[in-house]
C-alpha cells in the first residue's frame, strides 16, 4: 500500500510524461448552493442544504478513467485523446440507454477539453478557457444541448487559479469588466497555486478577480452546463501553504454560479484538506477525499493501485456529509471487466464501499461495453439505494485487520452492515450484533443477492473471497444490549507511561486518557462480569490520524487494533473488540506498544456475553 507522499510522488511523474497535463482527474464539489453563508449548524459549518443540489450523491459519467488508461485501443492519437465530442456523445446515448432508469443523469466532462492533442491549450480574449476546435468542432454549448436533449445533466472541468498560459502578459481583458486585466487579478510576483502549479494565484483582495470568476461561471451557464469539477484545490491536492490555499477560489465559485443564473454543482478535487472540510461544505457540493483511483496504467484501475486506500481513508470523513455536500471517493469502475482490471469480487467491494460512504456513484467505464455482471452491480436499486438514502456514511465498526464490518444505522431503526474481507486469501467475517448495540435475533436481508435470509440470533457470518464482501440490511429484533460503562479518566484505573487525563467535550464524562504513546498503557480495573465468556466490548475514542494500539484482557496476549482516524481531535468514534473475560473481576488494558495510540474515553462491556 503506498503511502500519501509516495502516491503524490507517482502522480507528479505522471503530469511530467504527460507533457504537463494540467489535471489529472478528480472530483471536488462547490459550495452549497442555496444555502445561506449564515447558517450554522452546532459544528460551526453552513447548514447543508435539504433541496435542490446534492440532496442525495450525484450518479452519472465522467471521461477522466478512460482518457488515462494505457488500455489498447482508447486512446489511438496519444495520451489523453479519447476526450472528444464524438466520444462523450457515445457515452450519454449509452447513458440515456442503460443507466438513466437507474438515477444515473450527469455526463462529465474532465480536463483537456480546452487543449489540443499536444496539450496546448486555448482561450478566448477574455482569458477563458475555449474548447479545441478538433476535439469539440461544434462547441460546448452543443454538446452540453445532445446531453439535455438526452433528458441528462451536463458536467465540465476547471483547474483552480488563472492557468499560466492565459495571463497573456497582463494584457487580456476582463469579460464584463471594465478596466480589469490578467495583471490585476494575480500577485504581482505570480507566485502559483493549485496541484501542479499550473497556474497563478488568484488575488482576491482586487475586486477584478472575483468578476474573473463570474466570467467564467456566466459562461458555462450561458452554454447550459449543471455541474463543474474545480481540481487541483488547496489545502489539499498534496499541497500545503499560502500559495495553495484556495479557499477564497471556492468561496468566489460559489458566489458567481448565484449570480449566473443556472444551477451548477461544484465539486471539489482532489484529496482535500480534512482540516477545512467546514469550508468544503459552506461553499461546495462535494469534494474528494482522495488521490486519483486511476491506475494510469493498461488498464482502469487496480485493486492496489488506490481502490483499497479507500478502506483507511474513508472513516475520517464520515461525519463530514450529508444532504447538500457528500464526500467523494472518486470514479467507480466496475462494469467493464478485463478494462477495469479487477476480479468479480473486488469489482462488487469497490462499489459496496462506495454505496455504504455515500459517495457519489459515477462511473468512467465504456458504458457501450458493460458486460452483464457490471451491469447487475450498476443497477442493483437497493445498492443504489443504501448510497441514496440520504443517511450518514457508514464506518468501521470492528476495523480487526483485514476483516473488517462496517455499519451505519437506518432512520427507520434497521443497520446497514457490510462485511470485507480485505486479505489476499478466503477468510471468514463476523458481524456481532453486539457491536450495533443489540442482541438477539435479526431479520437479514441480501442486498446484492436481493433476497431475504430470515432471521440471525447474535451475529451473521460469511466466508468471503479475497477482496470479497456482502452487504445486508439487518433489523433487530431483540432488546437493545445492556453494557456496563467504563470512564477512562477513572481513579480506580492504572495509568503508566506518560499517559494522563484530559479535558474532552466530546466524551462521555467530559474527559478522557490521552499521551498514550511509546509505552503507555491505560488499564481498566474492576471490569466485573457474571460468567465467563467472550465479550463484544466497545471502546470510545478519539483521535485525528489512524492509529493502532494492543488491547488485551486480563494476562491475555492481546490483539492489535487499528481505530480509524475520527476526522479530527474533537469527535469521538467507537470501535469493538472481542475480548475473553472470566467471571468476577476483570482487567482490560489498551496499550501504545511502541508508537502512539488514540485517546480513550471509555469502554462499554455487555453485561452477558
Amino acid at each position: 500500500m503506498e503511502t500519501a507522499s509516495r502516491r503524490a510522488g507517482r502522480r507528479t511523474g505522471v503530469v511530467v510524461a504527460a507533457a504537463l497535463a494540467v489535471a489529472l482527474g478528480g472530483g471536488a464539489v462547490p459550495a452549497r448552493a442555496g444555502t445561506p453563508a449564515d447558517a450554522a449548524t452546532p459544528g460551526g459549518t453552513a447548514a447543508p442544504s435539504t433541496t435542490g443540489l446534492a440532496a442525495r450523491p450525484y450518479l452519472g459519467w465522467s471521461s477522466w478513467s478512460m482518457q488515462s488508461s494505457k488500455y489498447p485501443g482508447l486512446n489511438p492519437d496519444g495520451d489523453y485523446s479519447y476526450l472528444t465530442e464524438a466520444n462523450v456523445l457515445k457515452q450519454a446515448d449509452a447513458l440515456a440507454a442503460t443507466l438513466k432508469p437507474f438515477g444515473y443523469e450527469y455526463v462529465n466532462i474532465d480536463a483537456g477539453w480546452w487543449r489540443d492533442n499536444t496539450w496546448k491549450p486555448g482561450f478566448d480574449g477574455y482569458a477563458r478557457q475555449t474548447p479545441d476546435p478538433v476535439r469539440f468542432p461544434r462547441g460546448m454549448k452543443a454538446v452540453a444541448d445532445h446531453i439535455h436533449g438526452k433528458g441528462l445533466k451536463a458536467g465540465i472541468y476547471l483547474p483552480v487559479g488563472l492557468e499560466k498560459e492565459a495571463y497573456a502578459d497582463g494584457a487580456a481583458p476582463i469579460w464584463n469588466a471594465p478596466g480589469c486585466t490578467t495583471a490585476d487579478i494575480v500577485y504581482p510576483d505570480l507566485r502559483t497555486t493549485n496541484g501542479w502549479d499550473s497556474a497563478y494565484k488568484l488575488n482576491f483582495d482586487n475586486p477584478c478577480a472575483q468578476r474573473y470568476i463570474d466570467s467564467q461561471a456566466q459562461m458555462f451557464a450561458d452554454w447550459g452546463y449543471d455541474f463543474l469539477k474545480l481540481d487541483g484545490v488547496g489545502p489539499g491536492s498534496f499541497k500545503s501553504g499560502d500559495n495553495y490555499d484556495n479557499v477564497a477560489d471556492v468561496a468566489a465559485w460559489q458566489k458567481a454560479i448565484a449570480a449566473a443564473g443556472r444551477p451548477i454543482h461544484l465539486e471539489l478535487s482532489w484529496s482535500l484538506d480534512i482540516n477545512h472540510a467546514a469550508d468544503w461544505q459552506r461553499y461546495s457540493n462535494g469534494w474528494r477525499i482522495d488521490t486519483d483511483v486511476e491506475c494510469y496504467c493498461n488498464t482502469l484501475v487496480t485493486w492496489e493501485n488506490s481502490v483499497d486506500d479507500r478502506f483507511d481513508d474513508a472513516p475520517a470523513w464520515s461525519r463530514k456529509a450529508g444532504p447538500g455536500g457528500w464526500n467523494d471517493l472518486d470514479t467507480l469502475n466496475v462494469g467493464n471487466g478485463e478494462m477495469d482490471g479487477l476480479t468479480r469480487a473486488e469489482r462488487q467491494t469497490y462499489m459496496t464501499l462506495w454505496a455504504i460512504s455515500k459517495s457519489p456513484l459515477y462511473t468512467g467505464d465504456d458504458l457501450t461495453r458493460l458486460d452483464d455482471y457490471g451491469l447487475s452491480l450498476l443497477t442493483n436499486r437497493e445498492v443504489i439505494a443504501v448510497d441514496q438514502d440520504g443517511a450518514a456514511p457508514a464506518r468501521p465498526v470492528t476495523p480487526a485487520g483485514d476483516q473488517q464490518v462496517w455499519a451505519a444505522k437506518n432512520p427507520d431503526g434497521s443497520w446497514t452492515v457490510a462485511l470485507f474481507n480485505l486479505a489476499d486469501a478466503p477468510a471468514s467475517v463476523t458481524a456481532h450484533w453486539a457491536s450495533l448495540g443489540f442482541t438477539g435475533k435479526a431479520a437479514v436481508r441480501d442486498l446484492w443477492n436481493r433476497k431475504n435470509l430470515g432471521a440471525y440470533r447474535d451475529s451473521i457470518s460469511a466466508a468471503l473471497p479475497a477482496h470479497g464482501s456482502r452487504l445486508f440490511t439487518v433489523r433487530p429484533d431483540g432488546p437493545a444490549l445492556v453494557t456496563t460503562r467504563y470512564e477512562a479518566e477513572a481513579a480506580t484505573n492504572t495509568l503508566s507511561g506518560n499517559a494522563a487525563p484530559a479535558g474532552c467535550e466530546a466524551c462521555s464524562g467530559g474527559q478522557k486518557v490521552g499521551n498514550l504513546y511509546l509505552g503507555g498503557k491505560l488499564r481498566f480495573n474492576d471490569v466485573t462480569v457474571r460468567r465467563a465468556g467472550i465479550y463484544t466490548v466497545t471502546i470510545a475514542y478519539v483521535s485525528g490520524d489512524a492509529r493502532s494500539a494492543t488491547v488485551s484482557s486480563n494476562d491475555g496476549n492481546g490483539t492489535s487494533v487499528k481505530f480509524p482516524s475520527t476526522g479530527d481531535w474533537g469527535t469521538a468514534e467507537t470501535i469493538s473488540v472481542q475480548l475473553a473475560l472470566r467471571a468476577g473481576a476483570n482487567t482490560i488494558t489498551v496499550d501504545s506498544a511502541d508508537w502512539y495510540a488514540p485517546d480513550i474515553d471509555r469502554i462499554d462491556v455487555p453485561q452477558t456475553p
